[in-house]
């Protein structure tokens, strides 16, 4: 084992910072949490429609949803003919505390002051 080997430190946590400034000019931060649902649609229009229906369900459904990508495409056939357009999205919005708050954009200066936008 070399010398500085045996002076490494832990790896700090994910997330973790140091604050800086005075007492005055630190930041409180709180984490956000966030989930991931799947959801299924299917439009007779193409693949493209059926992902505006997917996130137009999951918008008026969820509240606060971030993102969200295509899991899988499938074509729907009956005999011999496409039916339908299928796809499985992985929507992601971040859940809120009791308060009804994300933990996004909740920084406040120590002093009360709203941190600037």
């Amino acid at each position: 084992m070399t010398p500085s080997a045996s002076r490494r430190l832990p790896p700090r946590r994910s997330g973790y910072k140091t604050p800086k400034g005075s007492e005055e000019e630190r930041k409180v931060e709180i984490m956000s949490v966030a989930s991931v649902t799947e959801i299924s649609a299917v439009s007779t229009e193409g693949f493209e429609e059926a992902i505006r229906e997917g996130i137009n369900r999951a918008t008026s459904t969820l509240r606060n949803v971030e993102g969200a990508w295509v899991k899988d495409k499938n074509v729907l056939i009956e005999n011999g003919r496409i039916t339908g357009y299928k796809v499985n999205l992985l929507v992601t919005f971040v859940m809120e505390d009791a308060q009804g708050e994300t933990g996004r954009d909740t920084s406040v200066m120590s002093s009360g002051q709203e941190p600037p936008q």
